[in-house]
């Protein structure tokens, strides 16, 4: 039974009084309600509490490799001294320990095996990990290399208690076919703060601290190795006796941010929680995926549409709540016994329609054939891009000259949903004078094509009297230019051809060994068709070695519109 809680009282009386007539009485219970009561209990509960898991083995797990002969090191190929991040067992009982030379781990086990360390592969582990962590909060930040926090407190309540959140989150990670290894088991901890949580997770400390008041005692026998402060200063301090971070925190303050900066001491504020330490959320990358199990067989086109249809509404919904398109939708039917058959789309502008999807599917499916019936239909959008938000023009389409708008991008993806993906490409222009390598192919892959495309130089327009030489460039240009028969030293092609403008010259390319040296003019046939034909000069032969017969040779090279 709990004593029960008394307070002194006292009156003020007229009269002196004796003090025998002090009055105690027991003080009544709290309301229920929050109130000036529970001032003081609430200023000891925490403003935040963070979980940290630790994975100390990281990276001897983002090898992947299978049972070696030898012991395994890995160190860090970046690092000049080849310093060793982590050991196995048995190399860890030869004496390897982490953080020595790779010279001094072979004076010690010499038939150890080193191994480069794998970054991509570890960041891959840690971002699996944070998906899972993501279902318990959104505060989920990412400490590299071998870390995780999480903000947990908005989400007590919602999982039934602090412990029982705990509970589920150990046990959805290790659920997990990957962390459920004993190699890649995290080590959970929890703290009022986001860095004595991860300090205490990297010491492999059993640490459950609610409460802010004692956290410093709970922190005092770490090592200080755990703030992964740099070695010289690790190596400072222990030359100072400083070991654990109870001795760290027993220093003077003014002193240590002489000796050590302010940046030292403003960590220790921070794992105090003397001052905040706001953390980078991570932003998981959203795409949409969608599956329909289909009750029987179909192998109509027009069915399979009705039976995509509600999976393209929920695209649209998903793209809308977020205000975002996409380029890029994949299709993929599954069959009883063939492989599953994909149809891919790829989207000239970010959408977000579900009937241009559809109508754009129509298309690709005409041109799909099918090597069995549909049993089931699965539906993946690509990443997520800004989609451009636009009025309704006022006018109709055709009304007043007014052209509907988004005319171009329907055009090219209704082109890339008959043609396939790489027949619809864009011209790109390249800062080169030779004309075959002056233009490249772009929007091959998919991506955005309109606003790779960079138009040409206009072809019709006409020199500006007493500007400087204007010289026209054709809108189409042969594979490799063609060798025009010559008569008399003029060019013929079916009759002789007439020279309007010219002579241009061009000379480039010395530095790559294929260099030109041509004189280009603007010709017209007997036909009345205009031409681009060039006369090569200097003895130039289409960068070959040229001799005396092979010299002012015409070729054609381009066919005006």
């Amino acid at each position: 039974m709990h004593p029960r809680a008394y307070r002194l009282v006292f009156p003020e009386p007229k009269v002196p009084r004796a003090p025998s007539a002090l009055r105690v009485r027991p003080v009544p219970p709290p309301p229920s309600g929050p109130g000036p009561h529970d001032q003081a209990a609430l200023a000891f509960e925490p403003r935040e509490l963070w979980v940290a898991a630790h994975l100390p083995r990281l990276p001897l797990a983002a090898l992947r490799s299978d049972a070696a002969a030898a012991p395994v090191v890995v160190i860090d190929a970046d690092d000049r001294n080849q310093c060793i991040v982590a050991a196995d067992p048995r190399a860890e009982a030869e004496g390897v320990q982490t953080g020595m030379t790779l010279s001094a781990a072979l004076a010690a086990a010499p038939h150890i095996d080193p191994r480069p360390r794998d970054i991509g592969a570890e960041l891959a582990l840690m971002r699996r990990l944070a998906g899972l962590a993501a279902a318990f909060t959104p505060q989920v930040s990412i400490e590299s290399p071998d870390g995780l926090l999480l903000e947990i407190k908005p989400s007590i309540r919602l999982f039934g208690g602090l412990r029982e959140l705990c509970r589920k989150l150990r046990a959805a990670c290790l659920a997990d076919p990957v962390f459920a290894q004993p190699a890649l088991q995290p080590c959970f901890t929890l703290a009022p703060t986001a860095l004595a949580a991860l300090a205490a997770a990297r010491a492999g400390a059993r640490c459950f601290i609610t409460d802010p008041a004692v956290l410093p005692a709970r922190l005092k026998p770490l090592p200080v190795g755990v703030l992964r402060w740099p070695n010289e200063e690790n190596a400072r301090l222990a030359a100072m006796g400083v070991l654990t971070l109870g001795e760290l925190l027993r220093l003077p303050r003014a002193g240590f941010a002489r000796r050590f900066g302010p940046a030292r001491l403003a960590d220790l504020d921070r794992l105090l929680g003397r001052r905040a330490d706001p953390r980078v959320r991570l932003k998981r990358r959203e795409r949409y995926a969608g599956r329909v199990d289909l009750d029987h067989e179909l192998e109509d086109h027009e069915r399979i549409l009705q039976a995509l249809r509600p999976l393209l509404g929920e695209l649209e919904q998903f793209l809308r709540e977020r205000q975002r398109g996409i380029t890029a939708v994949q299709c993929r039917f599954h069959h009883y016994r063939a492989a599953p058959t994909i149809c891919a789309l790829r989207l000239a502008m970010p959408e977000a329609r579900a009937e241009r999807f559809l109508s754009l599917l129509r298309e690709r499916l005409a041109t799909l054939v099918l090597p069995e019936p549909v049993r089931r239909c699965e539906l993946r959008g690509g990443t997520l891009s800004e989609r451009p938000l636009a009025s309704s023009s006022l006018w109709s389409a055709g009304e007043h000259g007014h052209a509907p708008a988004g005319e171009m991008p329907a055009l090219v993806e209704h082109l890339r949903a008959r043609l396939g993906n790489d027949a619809v490409y864009g011209i790109r222009r390249v800062s080169e004078h030779r004309p075959e390598r002056a233009w490249m192919e772009t929007g091959k892959k998919g991506g955005d094509l309109l606003s790779d495309v960079s138009a040409l130089p206009a072809t019709g327009v006409p020199p500006v009297r007493g500007a400087m030489p204007f010289f026209w460039r054709p809108l189409w240009l042969l594979p490799a230019p063609e060798p025009l028969k010559q008569q008399r030293g003029r060019p013929h092609r079916s009759g002789p051809l007439k020279l309007l403008q010219g002579p241009e010259r061009i000379e480039s390319g010395w530095w790559d060994g294929a260099d030109i040296a041509r004189d280009y003019y603007r010709a017209r046939d007997s036909q009345g068709a205009l031409l681009w034909i060039y006369c090569e000069s200097s003895g130039q032969s289409s960068g070959q070695a040229s001799d005396a017969g092979a010299a002012h040779r015409w070729f054609l090279h381009g066919v005006f519109g």
